[in-house]
């Protein structure tokens, strides 16, 4: 991430990146399959993470509260590696290629909760309700830990977190009490087509903050 943010992504190598960790460059392709995964290096890890979470909740655990305290764990975890995180999304404001990786990403996190959710909601839950439920959940997380980072890792943003995940609670039992608009859920489909609208209306969002 050092040689990244010092020489510029485009001018770093994957032979310079395997020379400054001291390993050779098979040993990185062994763990990475392009350069662009070198720039998230714990997602996999943490996808294991949040897995593990949802798997051993305890028996007749609210799936709800299965995502949320996965989530929760899932941020800690990035919070616990402040450096990589902090450099990461200096590198992702300024390389475009890899601000569309770092989506993909984030989207293998509301893929596995969705699953989850689909799975261990009641039979006769909404159809929509675990893709907008884990798309929810992960908007509050993606805005805790943005807000930590764009502060240079200064606000809590596990307090945030835990804020946004009451309101959650409070939208399941129709008490929410942040706000007394009405809650606009839109379901999109799943193609390359929405997720360029969608990453052009957060990039545009980004720049208006």
């Amino acid at each position: 991430m050092a040689l990244f943010l010092e020489e510029g992504y485009a001018n770093v190598t994957v032979e310079a990146v395997a020379e400054a960790s001291s390993v050779s460059r098979r040993t990185v392709f062994r763990h990475f399959e392009s350069k662009d995964e070198l720039a998230f290096p714990d997602h996999t890890e943490r996808l294991g993470l949040v897995e593990r979470c949802l798997v051993e909740s305890a028996p007749g655990t609210d799936p709800v509260e299965a995502v949320i305290a996965a989530t929760e764990e899932s941020l800690r975890d990035f919070l616990s590696r402040p450096e990589l995180v902090l450099r990461r999304y200096k590198l992702t404001r300024v390389v475009p290629e890899l601000r569309k990786r770092e989506v993909i990403e984030h989207e293998r996190y509301v893929a596995l909760t969705r699953s989850y959710l689909r799975d261990h909601l009641p039979p006769d839950a909404p159809p929509f309700q675990a893709t907008a439920l884990a798309a929810l959940i992960d908007a509050i997380h993606r805005s805790a830990l943005g807000n930590w980072v764009r502060g240079g890792g200064v606000t809590d943003a596990v307090a945030e977190l835990v804020a946004g995940m009451e309101w959650v609670r409070g939208l399941m039992v129709g008490q929410s009490t942040f706000s007394t608009s009405p809650l606009l859920l839109a379901l999109l489909p799943d193609t390359p087509q929405t997720r360029r609208v969608l990453t052009s209306l957060r990039d545009a969002a980004e720049e208006l903050r």
